[in-house]
């Protein structure tokens, strides 16, 4: 007897999910309850049980495949003893032998705060490869950070469980490891797992990264074409991408992958088309959920920077000569803010379930422009550090996010954002919330302007400040009067002295 597989119900308002593994193939013998595949939707992973005991007959959706409510998944031949139904497809393989009783599975490691799933980006073994422990197997990319994931042990990799490509989720299984240098293969990758790019041929005895070999690959590169910035001039895939901006020649546009207005055989000459990132994909649609999940609003003033110019001038040379680092104007930000969010405390919490979180402390957010994009690494507990503290704090992180070395330790946790758009010549914007935060303080270029002061007009270096807040927790005057403290603490530095 055949019984049809079919995807069960998923949740309220959810109307397909994503075949992420198959745990069976057909052929499989299978007992009644046992785990056949596992479905991803945007809320939840669905196990989907054996409703008999029997034989797999034939997968109708394979991995990677997007299904609906109710659609057919597989067929299961009922009876211990049942022999696999004819399948449209090539006859299943043979049954491999059991895999070695010290097999190692490879799990997708912990995300970082609210992060619940990455997209794998690239395979850097491929089945059957012998792998050494601590070895980069593969590499994961979530809305913040790239993430490579070592082999757990020395072994070989004989089973891939989430190709190039596949959502995986926290804790979830990327793939499995026969332990012991001499093992080998008992399964192959699925057919959508490609081989990873060879490495190009250097000419140095430095290895590049395996991500920037693949990247480069894709981009037609060659290494000449890249300036390493790794240790001893490795390639990192950041070097890729900045070498992959530079201006080239215009190239032919791929055809279109969607429909879209005509344009005319000069136009579509000079056109390239490059598809987005994993991790600008996942950027840009947990923006977009930021916006469609917080009620936000934004509130502007404007702060005379004169004063504290006129701190930075004259005491920027003792304050690098004492600290070794300079003295920049995030500090005084950090500080101001700071001082604004004892006062107002909501534009220092977040909403959790129907409960709202007081912080009783302060890790300040500073968002940093990457050529992966924005990342957002925290200084912790900055309530606690003094000025020289947070600069030195900020350009460790600065320079982390550049080179692409923060781990996600340094990125979760935070309790309030400052971004910085004056260094890109922003003159004003709205900034959008980091979640579960419910404020962003965005900082703009320094501009003189002339102002009136005690009946005279005067031009004073000025600056626009856009406060960016949860409209649930925090009420238009808490908004306000943050961003007022913010002004008079940054217009007289003396009141951070005093805590006025």
């Amino acid at each position: 007897m055949t019984i049809e597989i079919r995807v069960p119900t998923l949740g309220e308002s959810v109307t397909e999910a994503t075949v992420a593994t198959w745990f069976k193939k057909p052929g499989d013998a299978v007992a009644v309850d046992e785990m056949l595949c596992e479905l991803e939707t945007d809320k939840v992973t669905v196990e989907v049980p054996s409703p008999a005991a029997g034989v797999m007959a034939e997968i109708v959706a394979p991995e990677g495949t997007t299904v609906g409510v109710d659609a057919l998944l597989a067929t299961l031949t009922e009876g211990e003893g049942a022999k696999p139904a004819p399948a449209a497809a090539a006859p299943a393989p043979a049954a491999t032998p059991a895999e070695p009783a010290s097999t190692i599975d490879v799990m997708v490691p912990t995300l970082g705060e609210s992060v619940t799933e990455a997209t794998v980006a690239t395979w850097f073994k491929q089945v059957g490869d012998t792998v050494a422990q601590d070895e980069m197997l593969c590499e994961l990319e979530t809305d913040k950070v790239s993430v490579e994931v070592p082999a757990p042990a020395a072994g070989t990799l004989t089973k891939i469980l989430a190709p190039d490509g596949a959502t995986v989720q926290a804790g979830g299984k990327l793939a499995v490891i026969a332990a012991g240098a001499g093992a080998s293969a008992t399964a192959s990758a699925p057919a959508s797992a490609p081989a990873p790019a060879a490495a190009p041929v250097t000419g140095k005895d430095v290895e590049n990264a395996p991500s920037a070999n693949k990247l480069m690959a894709e981009k037609g590169l060659t290494p000449d074409q890249v300036t390493g910035t790794g240790k001893d001039g490795r390639i990192m895939k950041e070097d890729v991408l900045n070498a992959a901006s530079k201006p080239a020649p215009a190239l032919a546009a791929a055809p279109a992958a969607t429909p879209r207005a005509p344009v005319s055989a000069d136009d579509a000459a000079r056109e390239e088309r490059v598809k987005m990132t994993r991790l600008r994909q996942t950027i840009a649609r947990r923006l977009k959920e930021s916006q469609n999940t917080a009620a936000m609003l934004t509130t502007y003033n404007e702060v005379d920077m004169s004063a504290v110019m006129d701190i930075r001038k004259e005491y920027k040379d003792l304050f690098q000569k004492k600290h070794g680092v300079k003295l920049g104007f995030m500090s005084f930000f950090t500080k101001a803010c700071i001082h604004a969010l004892k006062e107002v405390p909501d534009v220092n919490a977040e909403i959790d379930g129907t409960d709202v979180v007081y912080k009783n402390y302060v890790h300040m957010g500073v968002a940093v422009g990457t050529p992966n994009g924005l990342v957002v690494p925290v200084v912790r507990n900055a309530d606690q550090m003094s000025f020289a503290d947070i600069e030195k704090k900020i350009s460790e992180l600065g320079q982390k996010a550049v080179a692409g070395k923060l781990s996600m330790a340094e990125m979760q946790g935070g309790s309030f954002t400052i971004s910085n758009g004056g260094v890109y010549g922003s003159l004003m914007s709205s900034p959008i919330l980091n979640p579960p935060q419910s404020g962003i303080l965005g900082m703009h270029k320094i501009q003189d302007r002339p102002v009136a002061i005690n009946g005279e007009v005067v031009i004073r270096p000025m600056m626009y400040l856009a406060l960016s807040y949860d409209h649930r927790i925090v009420d238009g005057k808490g908004a306000v009067t943050f961003l007022v403290r913010v002004k008079e603490a940054l217009e007289d530095p003396r009141r951070l002295l005093m805590d006025l």
